[in-house]
Parts: C-alpha cells; structure tokens; sequence
C-alpha cells in the first residue's frame, strides 16, 4: 500500500527541510522512514515531488533530453538526478520508473536519492536569487 498524496507531500517537505540544513543523516533517515513505511513505491513518490519542485511549473513538456554532453564523466549519482529530472519534465513515466529500479538493483538509489535532495535544494536557492 502507497501513502496518501498528503503524506508524500510532508515527506518530500521534510526531505527537504532537512537538506536546506545540510543534514545528511536526516534526509537518508526520512526516506528509510518512507521505505519501512511504504516501500520503495513511496520512496519513489517523493522523488517524484522533488523533481516537480525542481522542474517547477515553467518548463514545456518534452523538452528535456536524457543525455547532455559530457553526461558520462559524471557520477553515476549525478547522472541519475539529471536522466530522472528529464524524464520527469517530459512526463516520461516508463523511463522514470526504470532509472529508479535500476538505481536499487545497482546499489546506488540512497545515494542517488540524497543527490537528488540536494539538487531540489540548490535549485530553490538559485531561484531564490
């Protein structure tokens, strides 16, 4: 069973809450509650309320690649937040979903999930000015 839209919605606020602090700790805590809590299904759900926080509400759909140039020298971490962003500007489900499975299949989802916390976060400043 998922959590209720309301319950991503506070776990996404809390995720980030805790990464404008640069706590680490809480934001890798915050999503395990959600894991324990709701399997990685909720995990993804609130991945999925940080790349709509990160997209906002100004970017056409579609218009986002998977890949950039010199994508591939970065960390698989790095890659990972800036293909599932895409995929989410582009409303891509099919391709979202797979990123996150491979992710845990890989090992690498709390890592990739903490850079996507801190990616939101750098996002929200920047437009902060």
């Amino acid at each position: 069973m998922t959590d209720s839209p309301q319950q991503t919605l506070d776990d996404a606020a809390a995720v980030l809450r805790s990464a404008l602090h640069g706590d680490c700790d809480a934001v890798v805590g915050t999503f395990d509650a959600v894991v324990d809590r709701a399997g990685l299904v909720g995990a993804y759900d609130v991945a999925w309320c940080l790349a709509a926080t990160m997209v906002g509400d100004s970017v056409p759909q579609g218009a986002c690649a998977l890949d950039f140039p010199g994508i591939d020298q970065a960390g698989y971490d790095a890659r990972w937040v800036a293909r599932f962003v895409s995929a989410y500007a582009n409303s891509d489900l099919d391709t979202a979903e797979a990123l996150f499975g491979a992710a845990a299949a890989d090992g690498q989802l709390p890592e990739c999930l903490l850079t996507l916390a801190g990616s939101t976060v750098a996002t929200l400043r920047h437009r902060a000015g």
